[in-house]
């Protein structure tokens, strides 16, 4: 097990720290996490609209929400970094110095980070810092972890990461093209693959443990028995995500594939982790809210990677087939 400096030795705790940055009150309850967290969803809502997603049809309004769907877990993340600072500090690898600062540092960039994709402002560099630091988790957390500790769930706790990091890297992708720095737009590619064979992984692991709740299954969360159909949702969300991954890598109807699986994960969070957040609502690590933000980021990241598409394959979609003129 990884731990930090001795806090109590230290001239000041992570309480203290909390009270500085003003959230040891504030975000101490459950309620006030929920009250914050609801508020900037709505205000997230709100600007989409504002900025035309109304104006949109079909599912083009549904990838619209993209950046918010992925954004918003980014301030729940960063809210838990306050909320449990002790539990986070312990988590930083031993061999890096200055564990306190690097929680509340990473903290303050994914709540920062969420706003300026929520609000457009400077997304493009929000949404590429994004990707490289969830990526830089993976290379300096998760790697020596699973050399430590080799196993299946160790892959997909990696993996978890990546996929995120290639949803931000596909905003950023996008974006870049849409602006000053198109000579980067091949970001969003390498985007897309990371997340299609991070999902193609989630599909396997959910056939190996249909047990444990699909999307990241983890072993400290199951299914509940009084979910209709329990035992239906992992196999199905494994057959949607392997089917969807193969054609993400292949770049076959990339884009249709990426909104099936952003509908899939939107689906789980509605039928599954809203009921199970609503009968046990819990703002701790690995608790029921950040399994909602987790699959709603997971949603995201897929209609972020389906944004990045080109529209080359437009026509192999229903969204965007031509319509029949009648007459000269």
């Amino acid at each position: 097990m990884l731990w930090g400096p001795d806090l109590d030795s230290m001239s000041f705790t992570y309480r203290s720290v909390g009270a500085v940055v003003g959230v040891s009150r504030l975000t101490g309850s459950s309620f006030w996490a929920h009250c914050a967290a609801a508020v900037l969803f709505a205000f997230g809502v709100f600007l989409m609209f504002r900025k035309g997603a109304k104006r949109t049809r079909g599912l083009e309004r549904l990838i619209a929400f993209g950046p918010l769907f992925f954004a918003w877990p980014l301030a729940v993340f960063g809210m838990q970094h306050f909320i449990f600072l002790h539990d986070v500090v312990n988590g930083v690898p031993s061999w890096m110095p200055g564990h306190l600062f690097w929680a509340v540092l990473v903290g303050t960039a994914l709540i920062a980070a969420s706003l300026s994709m929520i609000t457009g402002i400077k997304a493009e560099l929000a949404a590429l810092m994004v990707g490289v630091m969830l990526f830089l988790f993976v290379l300096l957390i998760y790697v020596p972890n699973l050399i430590q500790n080799p196993g299946d769930l160790a892959v997909t706790a990696l993996l978890r990461d990546l996929s995120l990091s290639g949803g931000a890297l596909a905003l950023a992708g996008t974006l870049a093209e849409q602006g000053r720095w198109r000579r980067f737009g091949w970001i969003a590619v390498l985007g897309r693959t990371f997340f299609a064979v991070a999902i193609g992984e989630f599909g396997v692991e959910n056939f190996l443990h249909p047990n444990f709740a699909p999307v990241v299954p983890e072993p400290d969360l199951m299914t509940p028995a009084w979910i209709p159909g329990h035992m239906v949702w992992p196999y199905l969300t494994g057959a949607i995500l392997v089917a969807c991954s193969v054609a993400m890598l292949l770049n076959w109807r990339t884009r249709l594939a990426a909104v099936v699986v952003g509908i899939a994960f939107f689906v789980l969070l509605v039928f599954l982790y809203m009921p199970m957040e609503m009968v046990h609502p819990s703002i701790a690590i690995s608790g029921e809210l950040d399994q909602v933000a987790q699959t709603l980021a997971m949603s995201g990241a897929a209609l972020l990677v389906a944004g990045a598409q080109k529209r080359k394959d437009a026509e192999l979609s229903f969204v965007d087939a031509p319509q029949v003129r009648v007459g000269n």
